[in-house]
């Protein structure tokens, strides 16, 4: 069973946060807010998205980097570590 299966409700949960906050945001355009709240609002996401991001990736270490089944397997997360941080650092 996959890690983020074991932390779906959780996982979820952040997510529906996520969502939330995406609509503030977009109430406040609509609002026609000042920008500093709607920066505010934008720099909450980030963290958020931050936050869980840093999550399943400590997950995925944990899971298919220190408890892989074998040298090709762990080569292979490590690679889509790698991956996702060059996207990421974009």
């Amino acid at each position: 069973m996959s890690h983020t299966t074991l932390q779906k409700k959780k996982l979820v949960a952040r997510i529906s946060r996520l969502k939330g906050q995406m609509e503030a945001v977009e109430r406040a355009l609509e609002a026609e807010r000042p920008c500093g709240e709607i920066l505010q609002l934008l720099a909450s996401i980030r963290g958020a998205l931050t936050g869980l991001t840093g999550e399943v990736l400590d997950d995925h270490l944990r899971e298919h980097v220190l408890n892989a089944a074998d040298d090709a397997a762990r080569a292979e997360a490590v690679e889509e570590i790698s991956e996702v941080l060059r996207t990421y650092m974009r």
